[in-house]
């Protein structure tokens, strides 16, 4: 049996409305060529080592949830592990029938016509829905998964076309996930994002201070 490659992921999470229909578990994976300005994770962008997960173990993570019925794949850019994110995909729809949405920064048409990674047609062949283009700041109009207008939503097949989910003018949501010194958002941003962000952060932080101190742990002193 052919090695699968590793994944190198920068972050994943399980469960959320914010990302596609339904519920849905996302992986984010590490490196991205394009670097555009106003990039939400620039963390994400130089391609260096994170988290090694094997397709396989990826999969079983993410679908722990038995509501999950989709994933999306975000970044850094997935087609720099296009092989890596197919094998994904495929193993996940081996035990549940999961719809895909994949964003990338790259156009369809270069995508079909000078693939950036040998793996390239087999994620596009197991993908539902594509959202291309790179992120432009100042088309950011607030609407829908394109993170600006210039993105495009492609139905690479018949699963999501019909589902009455509109990609590109439905209002955004938006989970902000706190572990101790780490946030996430998981959604597209909004316009003035760092500013929503920072305020929604402290927001979350402080529902949390204030959930604690309402039920101290035993021996533990409630804190604000």
């Amino acid at each position: 049996m052919t090695a699968q490659p590793l994944l190198n992921v920068a972050a994943t999470h399980v469960g959320t409305r914010a990302l596609g229909p339904g519920i849905r578990s996302v992986v984010w994976v590490q490196g991205c060529p394009f670097h555009c300005a106003g990039c939400v994770s620039p963390e994400w962008i130089p391609d260096r080592p994170a988290r090694q997960a094997a397709p396989g173990e990826l999969a079983a993570e993410l679908l722990a949830d038995p509501r999950v019925t989709g994933l999306t794949l975000s970044g850094g850019e997935p087609m720099q592990q296009a092989a890596g994110l197919a094998a994904l995909v495929r193993r996940a729809r081996e035990t549940r029938d999961v719809s895909v949405v994949c964003f990338t920064g790259h156009r369809l048409e270069r995508l079909l016509a000078r693939p950036p990674s040998a793996g390239v047609p087999d994620l596009l062949a197991v993908v539902d829905v594509l959202i291309d283009g790179v992120y432009v700041a100042a088309l950011n109009d607030g609407r829908g998964l394109r993170g600006s207008t210039n993105q495009r939503v492609h139905h690479l097949t018949r699963r999501l076309a019909d589902s009455g989910y509109d990609f590109a003018h439905r209002a955004r949501d938006a989970e902000i996930v706190v572990n101790g010194p780490e946030t996430l958002l998981v959604g597209v941003a909004p316009r003035g994002f760092p500013a929503v962000f920072d305020t929604a952060v402290d927001t979350v932080r402080a529902r949390m201070r204030g959930a604690d101190a309402n039920n101290p742990s035993p021996g533990q002193e409630g804190w604000s």
